[in-house]
């Protein structure tokens, strides 16, 4: 199986954005449809406060998140984000 540098060097990129989201401080559960962007941004590893304002103007816009899918439609936050804190979001 032969793959191109790029892809390579993605799958790489992607590889270490989880382990340096998994080795930072200990995340505690969240919900996120009822938590402040203070709390999210305290509680979910890899999201800052930009990323915390932008869950809950997402949620204020659109109602509550019905899926950890769900997240993806929030700029900036991605898959990497979400398998890093997928045990530590609830959504009820």
């Amino acid at each position: 199986m032969c793959m191109n540098i790029k892809t390579v060097t993605k799958q790489l990129a992607k590889g270490i954005a989880v382990m340096a989201i998994s080795v930072s401080t200990y995340a505690g559960p969240v919900n996120i449809n009822s938590a402040d962007a203070l709390t999210l941004a305290k509680e979910l590893n890899g999201v800052g406060d930009k990323r915390a304002a932008a869950i809950v103007a997402y949620r204020d816009e659109h109602g509550e998140f019905q899926g950890l899918e769900d997240l993806e439609k929030v700029r900036g936050v991605g898959k990497v984000i979400i398998e890093a804190n997928g045990g530590n979001i609830l959504l009820k």
